[in-house]
Parts: structure tokens; sequence; C-alpha cells
């Protein structure tokens, strides 16, 4: 099944489910899919479509914007052109990454991630009090992070290292809130604000 979104040819996948709503998403190779009850026909999903034209047209220039991030090197919010040299260790300088291999880069890169995450974890463990809980580093598809409050753990996604710190923090503080308040009500946001104020512009950041 195909369909136009103005005037870009979309492919449509339809998973047959027993939720409620219907659901649209774009996947990494920018098919529409679609997460629909059993008993909602093609019809009334092309309908629904075609009724949210407009909007679905935006979420999938916002795909197309992220898989166009994950193709480039993006590193703490800036982008870098990567330049392979005999130099033995990684190099920073003026938008430039000078690196021997893109093995040196990956391990570069999965270090920092570690460090990094782990320094403003601790950082912020100063001014948040939350209990003891582990953190966690994984590439997730949805989620930015996850706090898993009984377990006591907080995951964040690796992807991350490729924003700005600010939005590091900011969602690192999220998931710490999340402690306390287990929704997103008004007294969770309330919590995030203190010592994220700018957290609304951040999010449009993490967005794309």
């Amino acid at each position: 099944m195909e369909v136009y979104l103005k005037d870009k040819l979309v492919n449509v996948i339809i998973n047959r489910k027993n939720n409620k709503n219907i659901y649209f998403r774009f996947d990494d190779d920018l098919n529409l899919v679609v997460n629909a009850n059993k008993r909602i026909k093609d019809k009334e999903i092309t309908k629904l479509i075609n009724d949210n034209n407009e909007a679905l047209y935006k979420l999938l220039n916002k795909q197309i914007k992220k898989n166009n991030k994950n193709d480039e090197f993006w590193y703490l919010g800036n982008k870098y052109e990567i330049r392979y040299t005999d130099i033995e260790n990684i190099e920073i300088k003026e938008g430039i990454i000078y690196v021997p291999n893109e093995k040196v880069l990956n391990n570069f890169i999965k270090n920092e991630t570690k460090n990094i995450f782990m320094q403003e974890v601790l950082e912020l463990k100063k001014v948040i009090k939350t209990p003891q809980f582990t953190l966690k580093v994984r590439k997730m598809k949805t989620r930015w992070g996850v706090c898993n409050y009984k377990n006591m753990t907080i995951t964040l996604n690796s992807e991350l290292i490729k924003y700005s710190k600010e939005a590091l923090r900011y969602v690192i503080i999220h998931e710490m809130c999340h402690f306390e308040y287990h929704n997103h009500g008004q007294d969770f946001w309330r919590k995030v604000s203190y010592y994220e104020p700018n957290y609304k512009e951040i999010r449009k950041e993490l967005r794309g």
C-alpha cells in the first residue's frame, strides 16, 4: 500500500494489533508504520492518513532530518568532518576530527559516552536527592531515557552523545525526577523546571 504525503510517495506498513487506538510513525527506511486494531479496515486507515496529511508530512521530514544526522558525525551538539590520517590518537581541531581508523573513532565515542554521562549524573546527584541507582547506557529507538524506580536504574540513550550537554543534562534531570513522581503530572514538570527552566526549548532540540 502506498500513499502520497503532499508530493512524496510513501510506502505504508500496517501492523494489526489489539490496541484501541491507531498509531503512526516512520521507520528508518521512511516507511509509514501504522499500528491499528484488527477490525479497522484499510480504507479507514487511508482516510485517516488523508485527513492528517499535513501532520504526517511534517513527521516524515523530521525522520528524514534524523536519518541525515545519523549519517553525519555529531558530538556534543556539534557536527564534525572526519579525516583519517596516520596519527596515533584522535585530535579535534576547528570542526575536524583527525583519527587513524574507524575502530579508534568508535572506541573514542564509546568511552566518551560512558565517561561524560557518568560525570553529568554525579554532578546532578549533588543537587537532586535520589535513591542510589545504577546508570545504564544503550541505544534506544524511541526514548531518550528510562527510569525504572522499582529496580533503581536509569537507562540513557547512547545517541545523546550527539546532542548538546544541555540536552543530556535535561534527560538525566527528567529521569531523576521520576524517582519521586512516576507520571508526567504538574508536580513532576514543576520539579523538572526548577532544575532546568529551559526544558521546553531543549525538548524541541531533541525532537529534531
